[in-house]
């Protein structure tokens, strides 16, 4: 019996979310509905946010292991990022849990703000909600609206600014330099991009920077239809960092299975196991780092 009410106590955020059409395995929404709200409206306004656990004190899908780590919404702890002006930030990634890059969310106030990186640390930022602009000592600007991104390389100066509510998922990494290869800037938006052959696979994938020797990483934008699932199980040398900006569905890592959504965060150590297919009734989109054109010795 007290198995029985323990089980149905965690499928209430699950059920509430279902009525509501928000959850795992929800009634799909209208078209309307769907249209109306912002492109990657639930990375900011994730289904199990606080109010639907208030029920069930304690709860969360977030879990931190050795080779992976998933991260959800009602785990993220915003404090004020040193030297942005009016920026919370949320990390989600570094170092300390065993990655060579740090990815986190800022969420920039009115008259807001960036700081520079470190010294020797190159910076990806990609809009998700607002908009904002990009600023370089030149005096040349560039306005990102939502799905737009910039690349940064280490060094470069500059300041990303905003008259209102903009979150923006960042990541950073101490360049790895190449003799006679210098990265230059890059700035664009995922509409613009081509599709890539992806041989043996069914989903779509873009890549946000350029393949060649002077990046030492890579931003892939990846698509599934629901019911659609990688082919290869991979294991590899690289790190990824991700956040799934829209759908849901079933990530494997190692030997665990986990339910995942849109807001969550994902970190994939070299050579775990992973594996994902997408669930529910809408399309998948995540947005996956990953190192490239670098030896791993």
């Amino acid at each position: 019996m007290h198995s029985l009410l323990a089980l149905l106590l965690l499928l209430l955020p699950w059920r509430s979310s279902a009525v509501e059409g928000d959850g795992f395995c929800s009634i799909p929404q209208s078209i309307t509905e769907t249209r109306s709200r912002p492109l990657y409206w639930k990375v900011t306004n994730p289904t199990l946010s606080p109010s639907h656990l208030q029920d069930l004190p304690g709860f969360t899908r977030s879990v931190y292991k050795r080779d992976h780590a998933v991260i959800t919404p009602e785990s993220y702890v915003f404090s004020p990022l040193p030297d942005w002006v009016n920026t919370l930030g949320a990390y989600l990634i570094t170092p300390a849990m065993g990655a060579h890059f740090v990815m986190y969310l800022a969420k920039m106030q009115v008259k807001s703000k960036s700081a520079l990186p470190p010294q020797d640390v190159e910076r990806f930022l990609f809009v998700v909600q607002g908009s904002a602009v990009l600023k370089n000592d030149s005096g040349i600007s560039h306005e990102l609206p939502v799905d737009s991104y910039a690349y940064l390389p280490a060094n470069y100066k500059h300041s990303l600014e905003s008259d209102d509510t903009v979150t923006v998922v960042i990541f950073e990494r101490r360049y790895v330099s190449l003799e006679n290869h210098y990265p230059e800037p890059v700035i664009g938006s995922t509409e613009k991009q081509p599709l890539l052959e992806t041989p043996g696979e069914v989903f779509e994938l873009r890549k946000l920077l350029p393949a060649s020797a002077p990046y030492d990483f890579n931003i892939h934008i990846m698509d599934f239809q629901p019911g659609e699932f990688l082919n290869v199980k991979e294991v590899h040398y690289n790190q990824h960092g991700l956040l799934l900006l829209e759908g849901q569905g079933i990530y494997r890592l190692g030997d665990s299975w986990y339910p995942v959504q849109a807001g969550d965060t994902i970190w994939m150590a070299p050579f775990v196991p992973q594996w994902y297919a997408a669930l529910g009734k809408t399309p998948t989109r995540y947005l996956l780092y990953k190192d490239v054109n670098r030896s791993p010795l």
